[in-house]
């Protein structure tokens, strides 16, 4: 067995890494108050989440010694696994597809529930990093292009039927890969422009057809009216401050927008611990933790949350600058993307200026899934980070080899 080398181990990304599960340590003891009331035990919903962050860190320790071409391969299977499973959930009547608040995201085998898509987001930034790398001339921007279109549009659709935030950040994150191997603006743009068109119509469709008439929405895409709906009730004018009134529809915008104003009160907030709006926002330690850290560390401890994410991106763009493997770099630099955009994302949900979306705060929500696949990606991007530091070592090396052996010349 080869000895690992632990002196090119990234220190910042574990810095980064080991920061953020503090935050996620203290955020989960208190936004899991009502957990603990529905256990009846303080120690079991905390417990079983503490073993997923135990979980990941292990999992990020080992997949950093894993040679990135391994990665690479891995994915394309992944990708296949994680496809197949994520079109189940469509099935009708599927015994291993979990439904939980009206969304059919999670299937369950051998006891074990997890969401598909989380593998499909890993798997297809992988994949669509490697096949954008091959490229070698002008010829080649078109065809690997489309093959990463249409491997885009084959496991984006299943998940959009779902999570249609999740399929929408997927198509982004594709994007700017596509901007990072200079894949020309006429063929992104003419995307990205029917894209556009497509949703437009669709959003006609569902607003005119089934949510204005009160008509129910069957099939696959039965969701679309809950999607429109939420925009509807983030764009619409308030002015009887209508959406200040309690429903089942805004109960969690609501408690958020209150917690974040009471945490607006002072810049570190009313301290951790201390948050009241925990015990009425519904699923506080899922997609609105970022109220309670809010509530509870105010805009000091916001903005921190936030360097954090943003460092993790400046990171890997540091990295990638200096790295001369292309797929390696667009696949460190499409996972930071991920974790970077979907925090943002969930941040701005939860502070009132997106509609509601379901995307958790990479590493801190409460979901051993998604706990476990970011410890993945970061496992991944301190991978390539010790590959760029071993290659750099190999190479100066060399240099120092050639120049002891090079023949000494004098002038006599």
């Amino acid at each position: 067995m080869p000895k690992l080398n632990y002196k090119n181990i990234d220190r910042t990304f574990w810095g980064l890494f080991i920061l953020l599960i503090v935050v996620a340590i203290i955020a989960l003891f208190s936004a899991s108050s009502t957990l603990v009331y529905m256990k009846h035990s303080a120690l079991g919903p905390i417990g079983q989440q503490m073993f997923f962050i135990v979980l990941g860190v292990a999992a990020a320790f080992v997949i950093q010694f894993i040679p990135s071409y391994w990665i690479r391969f891995g994915g394309y299977i992944l990708l296949a696994i994680s496809t197949l499973l994520v079109y189940s959930t469509m099935i009708p009547h599927n015994p291993f597809v979990v439904s939980i608040n009206g969304a059919a995201r999670w299937v369950r085998i051998a006891g074990i529930t997890f969401q598909p898509s989380e593998l499909a987001k890993l798997s297809l930034i992988i994949v669509v990093a490697d096949q954008l790398a091959r490229i070698r001339t002008e010829e080649d921007k078109w065809k690997y292009f489309l093959r990463t279109l249409i491997i885009t549009g084959v496991v984006a659709l299943p998940i959009m039927a779902s999570n249609l935030s999740t399929a929408i950040l997927i198509c982004g994150i594709v994007f700017c890969l596509w901007v990072l191997a200079r894949i020309p603006w006429k063929y992104t743009l003419s995307v990205v422009g029917i894209a556009v068109v497509v949703l437009m119509l669709g959003y006609l469709l569902v607003e005119f057809a089934f949510v204005r008439p009160g008509h129910e929405m069957h099939g696959p895409f039965k969701r679309a009216t809950t999607w429109v709906s939420r925009i509807d009730r983030h764009f619409a004018d308030d002015d009887g401050g209508s959406k200040y009134q309690l429903t089942d529809d805004n109960i969690q915008e609501v408690y958020a927008s209150v917690a974040i104003a009471r945490g607006g009160t002072t810049p570190l907030g009313v301290f951790p611990g201390n948050s009241k709006e925990r015990d009425y926002l519904p699923l506080a330690f899922a997609d609105y933790i970022f109220a309670i850290i809010v509530e509870e560390s105010g805009v000091i401890g916001a903005s921190f949350l936030i360097f954090l994410y943003l460092a993790i991106l400046f990171r890997a763009c540091n990295v990638s600058s200096r790295y001369s493997d292309m797929p390696a770099m667009l696949m460190v630099m499409g996972l930071a993307l991920m974790i970077t955009c979907q925090a943002l994302i969930s941040m701005l949900v939860a502070v009132g200026l997106g509609p509601v979306t379901g995307q958790p705060l990479p590493l801190i929500s409460r979901g051993g899934t998604s706990v476990l696949i970011t410890s993945v990606y970061f496992g991944i991007m301190m991978g390539v980070s010790r590959e760029q530091l071993e290659l750099r070592e190999r190479v100066e090396e060399m240099k120092v080899e050639s120049a002891e052996d090079a023949p000494i010349v004098t002038l006599e």
